[in-house]
């Protein structure tokens, strides 16, 4: 295995990662700024206004993009599980 194919190999995990692990994270962060508008507006500073949307706004945005997800890292797997033997020799 080359330093090449090692820094290849580290750039798709990366990729595969923001790609499944953005979406997520986007809907927090959207979900996250609406409801501290709405905290800063209303004055009302309770920590369970902020957990319990972000966690439903999670669980649709699996709901939604799971398969997508899901494919995505079986795509990724599979294609490194087939290069192994070309890596190790």
């Amino acid at each position: 295995m080359t330093a090449d194919s090692a820094i290849n190999l580290g750039m798709q995990a990366l990729t595969v990662a923001v790609d499944v692990g953005g979406p997520l994270l986007a809907a927090s962060l959207l979900i996250g700024l609406i409801v501290s508008v709405f905290q800063a507006a209303t004055q009302i500073q309770e920590q369970m206004l902020t957990l319990i949307p972000k966690l439903v706004g999670i669980v649709l945005v699996i709901i939604v993009l799971g398969p997508w997800m899901l494919d995505r890292l079986t795509s990724y797997a599979t294609s490194l599980y087939s290069s192994i033997p070309t890596l190790v020799g």
